[in-house]
C-alpha cells in the first residue's frame, strides 16, 4: 500500500541508529505511524518536531504493518514559534491530546483540520488559548462525543447558556440549571459565537469543560490519564496569567 498525504508531525523518536519513528496527523488517511529512515540525522531532526508541517509518501506491505515514509517538509513550522516558550508549550499540549485520543489509521479530518487552525492560531498570542479549547471541542466532535451548545437540555431554550451537564454535554440554561449550578460545568460565552469576548477565567473553564469530556470518553476508555503536556499548558497559562 502506498499513499501520498499532508500532514503534521506528533512525534517522533529515534529507531536504530539512524532511523526514527515518527506519529503523523494526515489529513485523509487519520494517525499514522511510520518509520522515517534517517530520521535521527542532524539534517531531519529540525523536520521531525511536533507540529511540523509534512508531505509524507506512506508505504506499507499490509494495513496493519508499521510502514516507512519519506518526508518533505512544508513552510516553517514549529521554527515560527521558538521566540514564544508558551506557544511552543500549548503545541506540545496539542500534539499529545491528538496523539493519544485519536485511533491509528482511521480517517479523521476533522481533528487535521482543527489541528491546522490552531497551529495559525499560535502566532496570536492573545487568541490561541481560546482556540486550543476550541480545538479541543473539534476533536471531541469528530470522534463522535460532540457537545451539544446549541439549546437548553431541559427547556429547549437558545437564550442564556451558561452550564453544561457533566453527564450528557449538553447545555442547559442560567434559569434551569440554578437548582444544580454546583453539579454544572461552566460554559464559557466564546464557546457560543465567536463574536463573544474572552472573560476572566473564560479559558480556565473551557479548559475544564474539554478536558472533562476527554478524560470522560476519550481517555478514561482507554485506561490512560490526560496527556501531561496538557497539564503542564495548563500550569504556563496559569503562571501567565492567561486563564
Amino acid at each position: 500500500m502506498e499513499v501520498q498525504d499532508d500532514a503534521f508531525v506528533l512525534s517522533a523518536r529515534a529507531h536504530g541508529d539512524t532511523g526514527a519513528v515518527v506519529d503523523l496527523l494526515t489529513e485523509r488517511h487519520g494517525r499514522r505511524a511510520a518509520y522515517v529512515a534517517g530520521g535521527a540525522s542532524r539534517k531531519m531532526r529540525p523536520f521531525l518536531q511536533p507540529g511540523a508541517r509534512v508531505v509524507a509518501d506512506l508505504r506499507s506491505r499490509t494495513s496493519d504493518q508499521l510502514g516507512s515514509a519519506r518526508l518533505e517538509p512544508v513552510g516553517e513550522g514549529p521554527a515560527a514559534l521558538f521566540d514564544d516558550p508558551l506557544a511552543l508549550t500549548g503545541l506540545s499540549a496539542a500534539a499529545a491530546v491528538a496523539q493519544g485520543a485519536l485511533p491509528e489509521r482511521e480517517p479523521h479530518p476533522g481533528a487535521f483540520y482543527a489541528f491546522e487552525a490552531l497551529m495559525t492560531a499560535f502566532a496570536m498570542p492573545e487568541v490561541w488559548p481560546a482556540i486550543f479549547v476550541r480545538f479541543e471541542a473539534g476533536l471531541l466532535e469528530d470522534l463522535g462525543f460532540g457537545l451539544d451548545l446549541s439549546r437548553c437540555a431541559s427547556t429547549g431554550s437558545m437564550d442564556d447558556l451558561v452550564w453544561v451537564s457533566p453527564r450528557t454535554g449538553r447545555a442547559v440554561s442560567r434559569e434551569a440549571g440554578a437548582p444544580y449550578a454546583d453539579k454544572l460545568l461552566a460554559l464559557p460565552p466564546f464557546m457560543l459565537g465567536a463574536q463573544a469576548g474572552l472573560g476572566a477565567g473564560d479559558v480556565k473553564a473551557g479548559l475544564e469543560l474539554t478536558g472533562h469530556f476527554l478524560e470522560q470518553f476519550v481517555f478514561h476508555a482507554l485506561n490512560r490519564p490526560l496527556p501531561p503536556a496538557r497539564v503542564w499548558m495548563i500550569d504556563k497559562l496559569g503562571e501567565a496569567g492567561r486563564l
